[in-house]
């Protein structure tokens, strides 16, 4: 049967799409520091494009792609100290309370699940030997015991190191050259196709813009909430724990149920009873659901068109598929393949299979 010309680009651009998703399947570890940079490139050379405007042609690009990584990178390293003082402060509080929290959760279900014919048994020495043991102050100890497990998977941690220094090395080399390599790529698509080309790559820019700006703003909202409503009943690690919510928002979920985690020990350690559990409940349900019904849909959802079971479905998806990096490119990718459906479904609405 002979291809027309139409099915057969579609052949090919089916041809490449597969090729490509078998590279990512292969080279998935070998791909991710440059996918996570490629990523950042993304978001961050807009950035870089305003300094260079703003400089008018005096300041070096170069110059300009230092500075922003830079200050990105500080950003980055600051998040991460928030987490910090939170080990640092509750670690030697869960070492002192969990055992007797167990005890007298212990104490307090037995009898109750007893009325049901339910048996509870917890054997609480041997918690508290486990704690003690895995859960130790001494700093040299737990310094020790790291040490050891980078000697056992030596390998791993070289990997983990050398994704970390590679990944800001090629932000670097990608800020610098990203307008030459988005070029090279548009020279890569058939003249009659470009108009087209343009015009989809056009769009699919401005939500992914859209989904960026609209994150960020999520995020910035829920961190100040979170860190004074915490405060407001008295948490000692309001702001850290509030903060890091918030950013964590930027995986969608899985940020909510860590800095919930968080919440919840921070709670119960320093108030040793349901009152840390009430107010961490009262205080993330409160937000989980303005973020949910109203935050999320006006600043993200409206703007993209993405819906919360598609954003979950094709996290699960592509972290099935491509692992980490799954996880990563999945909702700028639905994104885009969101501008790509309806485009086809326009079509199809104006086709004669259609109209009949």
């Amino acid at each position: 049967m002979q291809l027309t010309s139409t099915q057969q680009r579609a052949m090919t651009w089916c041809l490449i799409a597969a090729l490509v998703l078998l590279a990512l399947w292969f080279l998935g570890p070998v791909l991710t520091p440059f996918v996570v940079a490629a990523v950042l490139a993304y978001a961050l050379n807009p950035v870089v494009n305003k300094l260079d405007h703003l400089g008018h042609g005096k300041i070096p690009r170069v110059l300009s792609v230092v500075m922003v990584e830079a200050i990105f990178i500080l950003i980055v390293i600051s998040v991460l100290l928030l987490v910090v003082p939170i080990f640092a402060k509750e670690l030697p509080l869960l070492r002192e309370q969990l055992p007797q929290l167990v005890a007298r959760l212990h104490n307090r279900l037995t009898p109750w699940l007893g009325q049901f014919g339910i048996t509870m048994a917890l054997d609480v020495a041997t918690i508290k030997a486990f704690v003690g043991k895995y859960l130790s102050t001494n700093v040299e100890e737990t310094l020790g015991s790291v040490m050891s497990s980078l000697k056992l998977g030596g390998s791993v941690a070289l990997a983990v190191l050398g994704t970390l220094v590679l990944i800001p090395v090629a932000l670097f080399f990608l800020l610098k050259d990203w307008d030459r390599f988005v070029a090279i790529l548009v020279d890569l698509v058939p003249p009659k196709l470009r108009p087209s080309f343009d015009n989809f790559m056009e769009e699919a820019d401005s939500v992914l813009g859209q989904y960026l700006r609209g994150q960020l703003l999520v995020m910035g909202v829920l961190s100040i909430y979170f860190s004074v409503g915490l405060a407001l009943f008295g948490f000692d690690l309001a702001v850290p724990v509030g903060v890091f919510t918030g950013l964590a928002f930027f995986i969608p979920y899985l940020g909510f149920g860590l800095g919930l985690t968080l919440a919840m020990l921070a709670g119960m350690l320093q108030f040793g009873g349901l009152y840390g559990v009430l107010v961490v409940a009262g205080v993330y349900g409160v937000g989980q659901l303005v973020e949910s019904l109203y935050l999320t849909p006006r600043l993200v959802g409206e703007r993209i068109g993405l819906h919360p079971l598609v954003a979950i479905f094709s996290l699960l998806a592509f972290g099935q598929l491509l692992g980490f990096i799954g996880v990563l490119i999945a909702l700028p990718t639905s994104a885009v393949l969101l501008v790509a459906i309806r485009r086809l479904r326009a079509s199809y609405m104006l086709s004669k299979l259609y109209q009949g």
